[in-house]
């Protein structure tokens, strides 16, 4: 498995974002995105996804040393982002199945419920979202995101909205997943947890 990255730049009109990003990440590995606000680390974390195109360079990735195209490899990515929509009138249980199905996938309610156990929402799975703190739907996107069993992991501000319990509960996903993380952060503590960086805005 890996990510390739070449040459990647970004402009708005009037605006240039970043330039000549390159990165090669492979299995089991770390990246970590920082820079201050504004820098483009949420626009990055976009085009990785297959979400924005970059003006100029490349994304690649391969899995199984087949390489996979922008739209082949959404299928394996797990996202955790500000950017994520869950729906506040659908309850837990519903937004799951309702995103799962989108993606071409079944889940039985029991098998939903023990995902939501496992992310710290027992007994929450029917409640409505809308009723839900900050923190919970923080929580219930790293359901979202790992409800495939994705092979990459891209995290912007992981642990936003999190109390401590939260927080602990992020750091044993990313130390137990396998595969590559990305992590898109300005928190310090969560710097560490990089082995590869890019650095936006210097």
């Amino acid at each position: 498995m890996k990510l390739t990255i070449d040459g990647l730049a970004k402009e708005f009109p009037g605006r240039p974002v970043f330039s000549d990003i390159s990165a090669v990440v492979e299995e089991g590995r770390r990246l970590v995105i920082t820079g201050p606000n504004g820098s483009g680390k949420s626009t990055l974390v976009r085009i990785l996804c297959a979400f924005n195109r970059p003006t100029r360079g490349s994304v690649g990735f391969e899995i199984d040393e087949k390489k996979l195209t922008h739209l082949e490899i959404r299928p394996h990515i797990g996202l955790v982002s500000p950017d994520m929509v869950l729906y506040d009138e659908l309850t837990a249980i519903e937004n799951l199945s309702f995103f799962a199905e989108v993606a071409g996938h079944r889940f039985e309610i029991p098998e939903l419920e023990r995902r939501l156990e496992n992310i710290g929402l027992a007994g929450r799975g029917r409640d409505f979202v809308g009723s839900y703190s900050s923190g919970m739907k923080q929580r219930l996107k790293y359901c979202l995101a790992l409800l495939r069993e994705p092979e990459i992991l891209i995290l912007d501000e992981p642990t936003a909205n999190l109390d401590e319990r939260g927080k602990g509960l992020v750091d044993d996903i990313i130390r137990s997943h396998h595969g590559i993380v990305v992590i898109a952060t300005n928190e310090k503590a969560e710097l560490f947890y990089g082995d590869q960086f890019i650095r936006l805005g210097d």
